[in-house]
């Protein structure tokens, strides 16, 4: 009787102070460009950005645009994955192309990817998104 009760206590403190994440890129407001004219270049295709974190004692799993992990802790990483993963893509962006300050830019054809591995105790979870992006001439 003792050991349930302590096994009990144990448990319900994993859930209640364990780590959840959930994320997306997802927008209730959008704004819809049309690119009927020809006002627009092409700048870079398929540039991309990356994040991950890891935790222990949980699992991880991917529902297409949103990602999920409930665990005891986050080990790696600080779980804002597709925020650091578009800043990843703006850096890299950059690399190759510039500043983009003063640049009227936007992101087309968004893709975003999931790299995820559970074992037993650990679960680490990689977002990457890919896009190409445009620049507004006129």
């Amino acid at each position: 009787m003792k050991y349930s009760i302590l096994g009990f206590a144990v448990l319900s403190a994993f859930f209640i102070s364990g780590c959840t994440t959930s994320g997306a890129f997802l927008s209730a407001n959008q704004t819809i460009v049309h690119l009927e004219r020809a006002n627009y270049t092409i700048t870079a295709t398929n540039v991309s950005g990356s994040a991950e974190a890891g935790y222990v004692l949980g699992f991880s799993y991917s529902t297409g645009f949103t990602t999920n992990t409930f665990a005891a802790g986050r080990v790696e990483g600080t779980g804002m994955l597709y925020q650091e993963a578009l800043e990843n893509l703006w850096i890299n962006y950059e690399k190759d192309s510039g500043t983009i300050n003063g640049k009227r830019l936007a992101l087309a054809n968004v893709r975003y990817d999931t790299d995820i591995l559970n074992l037993l105790i650990y679960t680490k979870v990689m977002i990457t998104v890919r896009a190409d992006i445009i620049e507004f001439t006129d």
